[in-house]
């Protein structure tokens, strides 16, 4: 990956979708498929998005068993996706697992997907982390934490915020991927996210990719909005 700049796909059907995408036809994209999506379309979405040259992030966010998310992934590296996830609260053995069953899903000649762990979502504020999932450290050192498991696992890096970003690179170093989502233009209203950041301050924390969603796919012109989240990632000046 080369610091993408990943559209959350979060409409509840593949027509939704390529509606939306025909306003970027000149252009090859790094695509966010989540749950609500896959869910309904299932594996053959996938297939749909990399048929039309896009790059596809698969965002299921697996947390279960080892040996469950082993034999799940297994079947998840068919599918061609380029980055996977799971959960760091699972576990370092159940990210070990995951990488294991990549390995043994991806067929031969074909890179593995890249895969990255969830620290703690940027809906959760510290607050209620610790009220509901009662960790008594600050948010920050649980992310840190969760950072240090998943790289012990061998996994390439990890979901935080971008205010945990240059933190995580600079103990686990820059090649540790840091993919953050909670991106918002300053105009952009933070909904349901709690930690946000613009795409400015992402670049400048060193971020690696950054993941932006309703702030373009609900915008009145989305492709102008892209291209306004996209000058600031990449620090274009107009």
């Amino acid at each position: 990956m080369n610091n993408p700049l990943i559209i959350a796909l979060d409409f509840a059907d593949k027509r939704e979708v390529f509606r939306f995408m025909e306003q970027f036809s000149e252009e090859k994209l790094f695509l966010k498929v989540g749950m609500e999506l896959f869910y309904q379309e299932g594996p053959a979405i996938v297939d749909d998005l990399k048929e039309r040259g896009h790059h596809v992030f698969l965002d299921l966010k697996l947390h279960d068993i080892p040996n469950t998310v082993k034999n799940a992934m297994k079947g998840i590296a068919r599918l061609g996706a380029d980055l996977v996830n799971v959960h760091a609260a699972g576990g370092k053995a159940m990210m070990m697992a995951a990488l294991e069953g990549l390995d043994s899903g991806t067929g031969a000649g074909n890179r593995r997907p890249y895969c990255i762990a969830v620290t703690q979502l940027t809906s959760t504020s510290e607050e209620q982390m610790k009220s509901e999932q009662l960790i008594a450290v600050s948010l920050q050192e649980s992310v840190m934490h969760y950072a240090g498991l998943a790289k012990d696992a061998g996994l390439n890096g990890v979901v935080c915020s971008p205010h945990e970003a240059k933190m995580i690179q600079e103990r686990f170093g820059s090649s540790f991927y840091t993919v953050t989502p909670g991106i918002r233009l300053e105009s952009d209203e933070t909904q349901d996210q709690k930690r946000v950041a613009t795409p400015g301050f992402a670049r400048q924390s060193g971020v690696s990719a950054i993941v932006v969603g309703r702030s373009i796919t609900k915008a009145a012109d989305p492709l102008q909005r892209y291209y306004e989240v996209k000058n600031d990632w990449e620090d274009v000046r107009s």
